[in-house]
């Protein structure tokens, strides 16, 4: 018996011990505590409004004050953040982040265009995820909380964003989430907050163009009002009546067609806008605009018409200016003058697009959607520089979208009582030496390292950007790809030296070479253009940066978006 005791003692001993250790595991994932304290800081509680030397303490997720003259918790931990700014956190208006992009089908070609589709699909009637008709799949079930491009967005001082699914005219319905945690559910503040839709069309089947994307989004939405009439009526009185067959992207529309939820239209460019506008007026669907890129001319109709806004942060990329040399006494090309002074004009109008809309009194949000992290703040910075106040700039990054998204009593301010999802920066966040040390999600601790100082050009470090001596370094053969969503894209960019200017030619995935339109080397930026036949022509304009024997940017492809490219340089034969 005492044997068996003593095996007894021994098994609870481990029992209790590998318990102990698993306790420990998971408590050594938790902060030691959860108050913290930010004292001697420049407070913008909301745009237009500051207190100075004031005290903000978080507790267990939440703002517990937030003034002068505030009391500290004795186990509040004190962050070291003297003569900082403290905002609320920003809420990204339409976001991709955290949402990984869709399985691809293998592809066999067959279609004429470069448009590939897997073998043996009908392109007249293909099914609805080639179709890119997939408005039944949420946001919330595809979030990957690890995914970096949720840090990066952090690191940029955002803290929340409605998320939707990458895809084509019906990609899904969005979420507003939190920008921390471990768990997609506990980082849902709304759920299907809206339905997603875009005039892009799929790839090699139908609807492939702008005309039959809306096309077919008249029909969808018809065939979901007689959807939803024939169930109703089916539930009123089944007798004699055929069982209504289920369908679930018609049933995504159901809220829609009640008004209680609203289709987000990502409509970049003035056409897209356009037509929009013209499909809602006829079908009469509760309506955002997002990712608006080129709507300066359309303020007054969209104020008249009171249509929630986001407006883009992915402002075309400016020219670097090279420094004239001293000892030029060649003549200015008049020609190539009156180009610049047109693309400067028309950047100008991108910049200034935000100032005219506040201007006259539309509230809108920002969208980060297909903008590279590192312009973003840049991007700010310049529509601020070309007119848009730094209060008005703050309320599209909170209290706008806050309210937008019916959030507004626990996020967009920081106040006693709402959510602590901050960001503390150095110096005023949109001043170019401004540097973001610490970031609150959901009362959640995230801190950055100060940056180095940016080096000087010609100075050790400077190499990323630094204006090229010559051209040796971009000659010869890169292998790119072109990501389209449901399609990648691959090819050659040839690079040659043709008197001292860079020029060449590229190979599409229909084999065929075409030479570069118009290209232009500023620094380490290439932009040229070219076209491609898909059943029609689409023009398409390359934007890309070296950096070493890599390369990444953007590629506009006429109204079908703009789409991510990437590459390197292959080796020498």
């Amino acid at each position: 018996m005492k044997g068996l005791s003593l095996t007894l003692t021994a098994l609870l001993s481990v029992w209790c011990l590998s318990t102990g250790l698993a306790q420990s595991s998971e408590e050594a994932l938790k902060p030691i505590t959860r108050t913290y304290a930010l004292k001697n800081v420049t407070i913008v509680t909301k745009p237009g409004q500051t207190i100075l030397n004031g005290t903000v303490v978080v507790k267990d997720g939440l703002i517990l004050n937030a003034g002068q003259n505030v009391s500290i918790p004795a186990d509040a931990k004190i962050i070291p953040a003297d003569s900082m700014f403290v905002y609320a956190g920003f809420i990204d208006a339409l976001s991709n982040a955290g949402i990984p992009k869709p399985e691809v089908r293998p592809a066999t070609g067959g279609t004429g265009g470069g448009g590939q589709r897997p073998t043996g699909v009908n392109p007249g009637t293909p099914p609805n995820d080639l179709a890119g008709i997939q408005p039944e799949l949420r946001a919330r079930d595809l979030i990957k909380p690890a995914d970096k491009s949720i840090e990066d967005l952090r690191k940029l001082g955002f803290t929340n964003a409605q998320v939707s699914p990458i895809g084509k005219m019906l990609p899904g319905s969005s979420a507003l989430i939190s920008l921390g945690g471990t768990a997609a559910d506990n980082m849902i503040l709304k759920d299907n907050f809206a339905m997603i839709s875009q005039l892009v069309g799929a790839q090699g089947v139908y609807p492939n163009t702008i005309m039959a994307v809306m096309s077919k989004f008249r029909e969808l939405y018809k065939q979901a009002e007689q959807a939803k009439a024939h169930e109703k009526m089916y539930a009123a009185n089944p007798a004699g009546m055929v069982r209504p067959e289920v369908d679930r992207s018609l049933q995504a529309f159901y809220p829609v067609l009640d008004k209680q939820r609203p289709i987000c239209f990502v409509a970049p460019d003035l056409k897209s806008v356009y037509r929009v506008l013209a499909m809602q007026q006829e079908l009469n669907f509760p309506l955002i605009l997002g990712g608006l890129l080129q709507a300066w001319t359309l303020a007054d109709q969209l104020k008249a018409k009171n249509i929630p806004i986001i407006l883009s942060l992915d402002l075309p990329k400016m020219e670097k200016k090279e420094p004239a040399k001293k000892d030029s006494t060649a003549a200015k090309d008049p020609e190539m003058e009156r180009l610049e002074k047109r693309r400067a004009d028309e950047m100008k109008l991108y910049e200034t697009q935000a100032a005219v809309f506040a201007g006259k009194g539309i509230n809108f949000g920002f969208s980060t959607l297909n903008a590279k992290t590192a312009d973003i703040r840049e991007a700010l910075r310049r529509m601020v520089k070309a007119g848009l106040k730094e209060d008005q700039a703050l309320a599209a990054l909170t209290t706008t979208p806050a309210a937008m998204f019916g959030v507004a009593q626990s996020l967009g301010t920081v106040e006693k009582g709402k959510i602590a999802n901050l960001v503390v920066s150095k110096k005023s966040y949109f001043d170019e030496k401004s540097q973001i040390r610490y970031v609150f999600v959901d009362g959640n601790l995230y801190e950055f390292e100060a940056e180095a100082p940016a080096a000087k050009p010609g100075t050790a470090g400077a190499g990323k950007g630094a204006a090229p001596s010559d051209l040796s370094k971009f000659i010869g053969k890169w292998s790119y790809s072109i990501d389209a969503g449901d399609q990648v894209y691959k090819g050659v960019i040839s690079l040659i030296d043709e008197g001292g200017k860079l020029g060449g030619s590229w190979t599409g995935s229909d084999g065929q070479s075409k030479p570069l339109s118009n290209p232009s080397l500023k620094g380490s930026e290439l932009t040229f253009s070219s076209s491609v036949n898909m059943g029609q022509d689409i023009p398409l304009d390359f934007n890309i940066t070296f950096d070493g024997a890599k390369f990444s940017g953007k590629v506009k492809a006429g109204d079908f978006g703009v789409f991510p490219v990437e590459g390197s340089k292959e080796p020498r034969d």
